[in-house]
C-alpha cells in the first residue's frame, strides 16, 4: 500500500482537489480525494510531493530505434540496434511521466512484450504494428527499392496495401502480431519524398475494408491525414481518429462531432523540426509550407468542440535529438498555444487518452478508484504555468501500474 499526499490533486478530468491524497494497492487506485476523506492505515508507505496526477498518454508516438529523421536508413540499419536503443526509450519516456503509450507504427508490439514481461521498464505500450500504406503513399519509403519495402513487413514497420482484399489481409497481420490499434496514411505526408499532404490515398472502399476488420477484433482505426479528401473518406468509413489534422475546416470539424473521432493533432514533431531543421530538404520544404496551417486547424478544431488528445510523433532516439523520447510532455504547452486551457490540456494528455483506442482502452488516465496505478507527481503547478510538464526534472516520482519507476521522496 502506497499513500501520496500533494498539496494539490488533479484527477484528469474535472476540477482539482486542494490537499489530496491518492491511494496505490498494488496495480490499482483505491482512492484518490480529499485529505480529510482518505482512509488511514499507518502501515502505507507515504509520498509528499507538490502535485499528483495521473501518468501522461502520447498518443501518437513512433518506436524506431531511429537516430535520425531520414526513414529510408530503416532499410539498412541492423533491427538488433534499432531494437536496443529503444530500451532507453522507455525509460525516457518514463522519467518524463509517460506512462501509456498509443505506438502508431514501429517496434511497439515488440517491445510492448518485453515492458509487459518486465524484462524493460518502459510505459505501457499500445502498438499498431506495421503502418498501412498504399504503394508509393506516405508509409512508403520512396528512396529505397520497392522489393525492399516487403522485407521491412517483417519487421512489423511498414506495409503496403492495394486494394480492398490486400487491405483487410494487411489488418489481419497486424491483428496477428498483437496489434491493438490500426494505423493507416490517409493521405500524404512530410516525411515521404513524392506525395503530396493532401492528397488522398485508400480510396473509400480500401478504407471501409479496413474499419471493417479492425472493428471484428474490437480495435480501432487511426488516420494519419493531412489534406481534407483523406479525412472526410476517413471519416466516412468510421476511423476513430484523426492524425494531424492540418488542412481541417468546419466541415471536417462537423463531421469528427457527428462521428465521435478523436484529433491527435501532434504539434511537437512541427516545432522540433522547424527549430533544428533536422529533416531533409525536401520534407523541410513541405513543413514550412504547412506549419501555419496546422496551427490554425488546432486552434479552429478547438474551437469547433472536437475532442483532442495529445500527441506528439516523436521517434527518435537520444535526448539531446530533437523529436526524441523524453520530450514527450512538450505538447502540452503548443496545445494551451492553440487556446486550450492548462487543465483542458492535462485533460487531453490523461483521461482523453484511452478513448483513442475505442473498445481496447484500459482503465487508466485519471486519478479514480479502480483505475490504473499510473500516477506522477511533480514539484511545481502544471495549472498555473504548463510548461513544468514539458521538463523531466519536475517529474520528481512516477508510478506505473503502481510499481515506483522514478524515485520520489519517501518518508
Amino acid at each position: 500500500m502506497h499513500r501520496i499526499e500533494a498539496s494539490l490533486l488533479i484527477p484528469g478530468r474535472g476540477d482539482p482537489v486542494v490537499e489530496g491524497v491518492v491511494v496505490l494497492d498494488g496495480a490499482t487506485i483505491t482512492y484518490a480525494g480529499p485529505a480529510a476523506d482518505a482512509p488511514a492505515d499507518d502501515a502505507a508507505e507515504v509520498s509528499r510531493a507538490a502535485v499528483v496526477m495521473p501518468g501522461l498518454w502520447d498518443c501518437h508516438a513512433h518506436i524506431f530505434g531511429l537516430r535520425t529523421m531520414d526513414f529510408s536508413v530503416i532499410a539498412t540499419e541492423p533491427l538488433a540496434v534499432r531494437g536496443a536503443r529503444c530500451v532507453g526509450d522507455m525509460q525516457a519516456a518514463l522519467d518524463a511521466g509517460v506512462t501509456s503509450v498509443r505506438e502508431v507504427g514501429g517496434l511497439g508490439v515488440y517491445l510492448a512484450r518485453v515492458v509487459n514481461e518486465g524484462t524493460v521498464a518502459g510505459p505501457s505500450i499500445y502498438g499498431a504494428g506495421s503502418v498501412l500504406s498504399t504503394t508509393g503513399g506516405h508509409g512508403d519509403i520512396h528512396a529505397i527499392p520497392l522489393p525492399w519495402i516487403a522485407d521491412l513487413n517483417s519487421h512489423g514497420e511498414v506495409r503496403l496495401a492495394d486494394g480492398a482484399a490486400d487491405c483487410a489481409k494487411a489488418v489481419r497481420e497486424q491483428l496477428r502480431r498483437g496489434a491493438r490499434v490500426i494505423k493507416i496514411c490517409a493521405s500524404g505526408g512530410v516525411l515521404s519524398e513524392i506525395d503530396h499532404p493532401i492528397h488522398q490515398q485508400f480510396t473509400v472502399s480500401e478504407l471501409q475494408a479496413i474499419v471493417e476488420v479492425a472493428g471484428l477484433a474490437e480495435r480501432v482505426v487511426a488516420a494519419h491525414c493531412h489534406g481534407k479528401p483523406g479525412m472526410m473518406a476517413a471519416l466516412e468509413a468510421g476511423v476513430r481518429t484523426i492524425e494531424h489534422g492540418t488542412y481541417l475546416d468546419e466541415e471536417v470539424c462537423a463531421a469528427m462531432k457527428e462521428t465521435g473521432a478523436i484529433l491527435v493533432p501532434t504539434r511537437t514533431i512541427i516545432e522540433e523540426l522547424l527549430a533544428s531543421g533536422a529533416a531533409p530538404d525536401w520534407a523541410m520544404a513541405k513543413l514550412r509550407a504547412m506549419a501555419d496551417t496546422h496551427a490554425a486547424s488546432m486552434a479552429l478544431a478547438h474551437e469547433q468542440g472536437v475532442t483532442i488528445a495529445a500527441g506528439t510523433d516523436i521517434a527518435l532516439s537520444g535526448r539531446e535529438l530533437p523529436n526524441s523520447w523524453g520530450r514527450n510532455g512538450r505538447e502540452l504547452p503548443l496545445l494551451v498555444r492553440a487556446g486550450l486551457t492548462p487543465l483542458q490540456a492535462i485533460e487531453a494528455a490523461t483521461a482523453t487518452g484511452p478513448l483513442t483506442l475505442g473498445p481496447q482502452a484500459p482503465q487508466s488516465g485519471q486519478l479514480v478508484a479502480g483505475y490504473a496505478a499510473d500516477v506522477i507527481t511533480l514539484d511545481a503547478d502544471p495549472v498555473a504555468d504548463i510548461s513544468v510538464l514539458a521538463d523531466p526534472d519536475h517529474v520528481i516520482g512516477v508510478w506505473q501500474g503502481g510499481r515506483s519507476v522514478k524515485t520520489a521522496a519517501v518518508r
